[in-house]
């Protein structure tokens, strides 16, 4: 089924024994959507967007709330032939406005609370079509999907056609495309399958959101790969995890689901029945490592990944899952460690910069030749940017990242992009964005501030002028006003002095 379309046919592959099989349980209404439905629903959405005038390499973005429609539209639009374009639900209409313009979709789907708001900057990029999907699963997306029948076999596709554009941060504060092909999803998908021991037994806990690498393509691709099923949930809560853990077996987070966790009572009882506990998009800290292992009797299996790459290291299944690191290289990807002026490869333990190359490697930049060409080396290797070295045994331990990214809960945060909008509030003379640990978030944003001569801005006047700018999740957890900012002799801003100052405001807090 599906033969003329590479991931479209081996996601499938598995579940056509099993059409009956449960592949969706929603969590909040515990409806149960089985393969054959999801399919079904899926090859409709296809033929809608094919009706719309959807063409092989158009991009379909989205900006709705997790449901398994959302699931749906992502497999649709892999059958159509298209590409899909998910964005982050926290993002407000000025940063929207940047992704349709930089895309160009053919087609935006947006919640029916936001199409307001979001109508004029869809017209204005010249998006073709804007539909609806809302929490509860109606809109004019499930609409068109209603009025076509299944049976679709998808387009034409082969591995090298692009499947997803993923937005990270950019160096400069611009978010870039990441393009993913068919061999990417596919490859990384079957590796981590076999790498984690996947059946169609397993019940998958998913509380991840559908727009980011980590719950997409990594859960829902290894789902279906393995004919196994998803309990979705449309967002982490522990009173909820607790209770669904008994009757699950594997659950995929970040690392604050497993530190709010531990505060959870039932934890121990809770977890008996699960087999596997995977965290990633974050560094996992090893006191919760070793605490959830002396709670759960489980060690937690972290990994490691970006949205150019998917997943391109692990710990271990069998064998010791080693605190503090992100395992070993998984099959058939490489990863060595480079000098970052010269590019030559450090061995013997030296920290340097991680470079990755394998099918899992993205295509480059949407838009940006360029900037793929800094970043991805004429022999395929990848130059991600993170800083880390290798064991003698293998083992890869992350240092810190040479870009100056803040990972927040999993989201990535590019210091600029805040410092530009605190830069441009009247009062403000200049600023620096740090990210400092958080035992909840991984790493809070910080923003040091200093003020032109005369003003008196307090902390309310600055976030407020900053909310309805960017996401949530963007915003500083706190503000520190100072009277300069350190500076070398070059006059560039030491960011590692601020964090030294700030590294231990959360030490003692959940806030």
């Amino acid at each position: 089924m599906y033969e003329s379309n590479h991931l479209a046919k081996h996601l499938r592959t598995a579940s056509l024994k099993q059409n009956d099989a449960v592949f969706i349980h929603n969590h909040e209404n515990d409806q149960l959507i089985s393969f054959e439905n999801f399919f079904q629903n899926a090859e409709k959405i296809a033929s809608a967007l094919i009706s719309a005038g959807i063409k092989p390499g158009d991009r379909v973005a989205m900006q709705v709330e997790k449901s398994s429609s959302v699931v749906e539209l992502y497999f649709g639009t892999i059958l159509a032939g298209a590409c899909f374009l998910p964005l982050n639900t926290a993002y407000v209409p000025e940063e929207i406005d940047y992704f349709l313009r930089d895309s160009q979709p053919a087609i935006f789907v947006c919640d029916t609370l936001k199409i307001q708001g979001l109508t004029k900057i869809a017209k204005s990029n010249k998006v073709c079509h804007l539909w609806t999907l809302s929490a509860d699963g109606t809109g004019t997306l499930v609409d068109a999907r209603n009025a076509e029948s299944p049976g679709f076999n998808g387009v034409k596709r082969d591995h090298d056609d692009l499947a997803a554009i993923l937005y990270t941060s950019g160096t400069t504060g611009r978010s870039k495309g990441a393009m993913l092909t068919h061999m990417n999803l596919q490859s990384n998908a079957e590796t981590l399958f076999k790498s984690w021991h996947f059946t169609n037994k397993d019940i998958l806990i998913h509380a991840l959101p559908l727009y980011h690498t980590h719950g997409l393509f990594v859960a829902t691709n290894v789902s279906l790969l393995a004919g196994s099923s998803m309990l979705l949930m449309k967002n982490f809560n522990t009173d909820a995890i607790c209770k669904r853990m008994p009757q699950s077996s594997v659950m995929m987070g970040v690392p604050t689901f497993y530190v709010r966790l531990l505060e959870h009572p039932d934890l121990n009882n809770a977890a008996k029945n699960m087999r596997l506990f995977i965290s990633g998009s974050a560094p996992l800290l090893s006191q919760t490592h070793d605490l959830w292992k002396e709670v759960t009797g489980q060690a937690i299996l972290e990994r490691y990944g970006m949205t150019e790459t998917n997943m391109n290291t692990s710990n271990p299944y069998y064998g010791e899952r080693r605190a503090g690191t992100v395992g070993i290289s998984l099959p058939g990807i490489e990863l060595i460690v480079t000098d970052p002026s010269t590019g030559r490869i450090l061995k013997d333990g030296r920290t340097g910069m991680i470079e990755i190359r394998g099918p899992n490697v993205f295509k480059g930049y949407w838009g940006m030749p360029k900037k793929t060409a800094e970043e991805l080396r004429d022999n395929r290797f990848f130059i991600t940017g993170d800083l880390g070295k290798i064991s003698k045994d293998g083992y890869i331990t992350l240092v810190s990242r040479s870009k100056d990214l803040i990972i927040s809960a999993g989201y990535n945060i590019y210091p600029k992009e805040i410092e530009q909008l605190v830069n441009l509030i009247d009062g403000v003379l200049e600023s620096a964005v740090i990210g400092v640990p958080h035992p909840d978030l991984g790493e809070a944003v910080v923003a040091a501030i200093v003020l032109e001569s005369g003003f008196s801005l307090n902390e309310d006047i600055i976030m407020d002028s900053l909310h309805n700018r960017i996401a949530n999740f963007k915003l500083p957890k706190k503000l520190m006003f100072v009277k300069k900012l350190p500076r070398n002799s070059m006059g560039k801003i030491q960011k590692n002095i601020l964090r030294e100052s700030y590294g231990g405001t959360f030490s003692n807090s959940l806030d």
